[in-house]
Order: C-alpha cells, then sequence, then structure tokens
C-alpha cells in the first residue's frame, strides 16, 4: 500500500503557522521586539520620538494586560505564560490571531488533503490554538533563559556603577542603557518608575514577582534592606552577583546531567505512540485480526496508561530541586 503523505501535510501545516506568528508578531512591533536585538526596546521606542512617559505607560500595560485579562474563556491557560514572555499583542488580537490561523490552516488542509469537513474543522482549530500556545511557550522559554544569563552581568555593572560614587538610581539607569532586552527593557521601566516617585525596591520586588524569579527576588530583598537598615550596597551587590553566577552554572550543569535521561523519556513515552501511527499509515489492516476482539480496547487502555506513567515518572527523576 502507497505511503500517505497526509501526516507529512499536516506537519508542514503546522509549521507554517508557528512561522506565520512569527512573522506576523515581527511586522506589527517591528525587529525590535526580537529578543536578538542589541538595542533594547524601550531605548528604540525612545529614539523614534516617543516620549519617556509615553514609552513607560505602553511597557507598563504590555507587563500587566495578559494577567489582567486571565478570566478569558481558554486564555488563563496562555496568561501567564504570555506575561513572561511579555508579549506585545493584546489578549484579544491573541484571540484572534488563533481564530485567523485556524482559517488558514483549515484552507491548507482542504486544498492539500482529503480529509472530512469535520476532521478538517478539529485540526484546524487544534493547529490554530495549538501554534500560538507553542510560539507563547517558546518565546516564555527563550527570554526568562536570557534573563538568568543576564542578570549576573547587569548586578555586576551595579557594582561598578556604585564604587565609583554613582547613586543607586543611576546604577539603574546605567543598566537600562548598557544591556540589551530583555532585561533592559524591564531595568528602563524600573529607572522611569523611580523617576516618577516610585520606590526602587518595591518596583523590584514587583518585577521578581511578576517573572517568577527567586534570583530577583535575592536582588529586591538586598536593596529593600539597604534602604531600610544601611550599609555597602556595592559589597552586598558583589555578593549576590557571585550567588547568581554560581546559581546559574550549577542549574546548567544540572540540566547537562539530565539531558541523556529526559530524552530517553521522551523517546519512550513517543515511540510506540510513532511506531503505531506509522503501523496503521502503511499498513491499516495490521490489527484487523484482533481489534473486534474483546481484549483489544482494555489492552490498548492498559498500554496507554503505561505510557503516560512512564512519561511522569521520567519526569520526576529527572526534576531535580535545586
Amino acid at each position: 500500500m502507497p505511503f500517505s503523505t497526509d501526516i507529512i501535510i499536516y506537519g508542514v501545516i503546522f509549521i507554517a503557522v508557528l512561522l506565520l506568528v512569527e512573522g506576523i508578531y515581527l511586522t506589527v512591533f517591528g525587529k525590535s521586539i526580537s529578543l536578538n536585538s542589541r538595542v533594547n526596546r524601550r531605548l528604540d521606542m525612545l529614539e523614534k520620538g516617543a516620549g519617556r512617559e509615553q514609552v513607560l505607560e505602553q511597557l507598563r500595560k504590555e507587563m500587566h494586560q495578559h494577567m489582567n485579562a486571565k478570566g478569558m474563556p481558554l486564555y488563563s491557560l496562555l496568561a501567564e505564560k504570555a506575561q513572561k514572555a511579555n508579549i506585545a499583542f493584546t489578549p484579544k488580537q491573541i484571540m484572534m490571531l488563533m481564530a485567523g490561523l485556524s482559517v488558514v490552516a483549515y484552507l491548507g488542509l482542504t486544498m492539500g488533503t482529503g480529509a472530512g469537513t469535520g476532521v478538517r474543522i478539529l485540526l484546524s482549530i487544534a493547529m490554530g490554538v495549538g501554534g500560538v500556545y507553542v510560539w507563547i511557550n517558546g518565546k516564555a522559554k527563550k527570554r526568562m533563559a536570557m534573563f538568568e544569563e543576564q542578570l549576573p552581568d547587569a548586578v555586576e555593572l551595579m557594582v561598578r556603577s556604585l564604587r565609583v560614587g554613582h547613586p543607586f538610581s543611576s546604577a539603574i539607569q546605567i543598566v537600562a542603557k548598557e544591556v540589551p532586552d530583555p532585561l533592559g527593557s524591564e531595568i528602563g521601566i524600573i529607572a522611569d518608575e523611580s523617576a516618577y516617585g516610585r520606590d526602587i525596591g518595591d518596583s523590584l520586588k514587583a518585577m521578581a514577582e511578576r517573572m517568577d524569579m527567586q534570583d530577583l527576588r535575592f536582588l529586591a530583598v538586598a536593596v529593600t534592606i539597604q534602604q531600610t537598615s544601611g550599609g555597602n550596597l556595592a559589597e552586598i551587590l558583589d555578593g549576590l552577583a557571585k550567588v547568581i553566577r554560581s546559581r546559574f552554572k550549577l542549574f546548567r550543569r544540572v540540566k547537562a546531567i539530565t539531558a541523556e535521561a529526559k530524552w530517553s523519556g521522551t523517546f519512550l513515552s513517543g515511540f510506540p505512540i510513532l511506531a503505531i501511527v506509522m503501523i496503521n499509515v502503511i499498513q491499516p489492516n495490521y490489527y484487523d485480526d484482533v481489534k473486534e476482539t474483546g481484549f483489544f480496547i482494555p489492552a490498548a487502555l492498559v498500554c496507554l496508561g503505561f505510557l503516560i506513567a512512564n512519561y511522569f515518572v521520567m519526569k520526576a527523576l529527572t526534576n531535580i530541586k535545586v
């Protein structure tokens, strides 16, 4: 029996959906929204003529809009990740994007496959919603990873600024100008809020809670304690930078050690499913002799249960708390 190309077409359409999301995002907001940009987005907006207050208002709106819309149906699954990724699209725009991509996927499935109307509708919705979810999840992971990597360098830059006599507010402004995104714009918001009268310690605490990063909480606590009790902030931050860098190295080492086990767990969970799909594509009648028996469905459910248990067991074994 000839090999069915529908599975390949499904994969190509899903990849096209992911590329289309990224293309639309870069087209609407420009290359400055990309985390690979050497100039952070806040400075780029200021250089284009936007006022400092206008830029602050826009960036603060983007920071909180996703969690404020957590009550929207289905959007609660995306809100936390969209906040960590700092997606500039509004929640309504993301929902509209899902709908539009579902239509595009449906047209692609209609032209490229012979699946029934119901199957095409279900697959197109899954691709539209799933594509946006995968894209946001990838953005969140990349942004958080870059955040963790930039933080010790930013703290060390603060230390050098303090040691040459700059106040802490000036050290924050220097970091906002010298560090690229994602940390640059976040620190820039803190600098602008400080200029308008907000306490820097409170701004750091809010950023730490929003990003859900333990290292940022350490920084916020250190600054708050120094503001209330006094002390040499440069020495405190220098020790904190060493701690953060050591934690970062330890996390990377643990990630490297557990990488083989994680891939093994993924392979052991995914290969049986892939094997079943390939068997049904190449030889659809392979299970005809047994699928009508009374043991087929229970056996299939037991196998599925073992696969699910295997995934969670392997995940628990490789989830090392540091």
